[in-house]
């Protein structure tokens, strides 16, 4: 099995945390920006693109601060999350994200979420 090494990604997105909550956490504000469809059922998320699919357990949440899931079927200890932040000093909002990738597709994946974080700040007109 391929070793995944967890790594985080930065992104300011000046809205409210409680909009961002929203657009992260609920399957309408997500099929917004980061999936085609998306239905939850029981905490289980089924993302949409084009002609793929994949369910995700929303295995915890905090209100207007972050989101935390766990792909269906990975049999190791990885996960995604969404954490809304906030600087001190700046007041600037943004949205940390957390994941994993083996070595050779974390250029992809951070590619990846660079795609989908712009379709979000386009969708907040920010």
């Amino acid at each position: 099995m391929i070793k995944k090494e967890k790594f985080e990604l930065e992104y300011t997105i000046n809205a409210s945390p409680a909009l961002l909550f929203y657009r992260i956490n609920n399957p309408s504000g997500l099929e917004e920006w980061f999936a085609d469809k998306v239905t939850e059922q029981n905490s289980i998320f089924t993302f949409t693109w084009s002609n793929s699919e994949q369910k995700a357990e929303l295995i915890e949440k905090k209100a207007n601060e972050f989101v935390k899931f766990k792909w269906l079927g990975s049999d190791d200890d990885t996960y995604f999350e969404i954490k809304i932040i906030q600087q001190e000093l700046s007041g600037d909002v943004g949205l940390l994200i957390t994941d994993f990738a083996a070595e050779n597709e974390k250029s992809d994946i951070k590619d990846m979420w660079d795609e989908q974080i712009n379709g979000l700040k386009h969708t907040l007109g920010v």
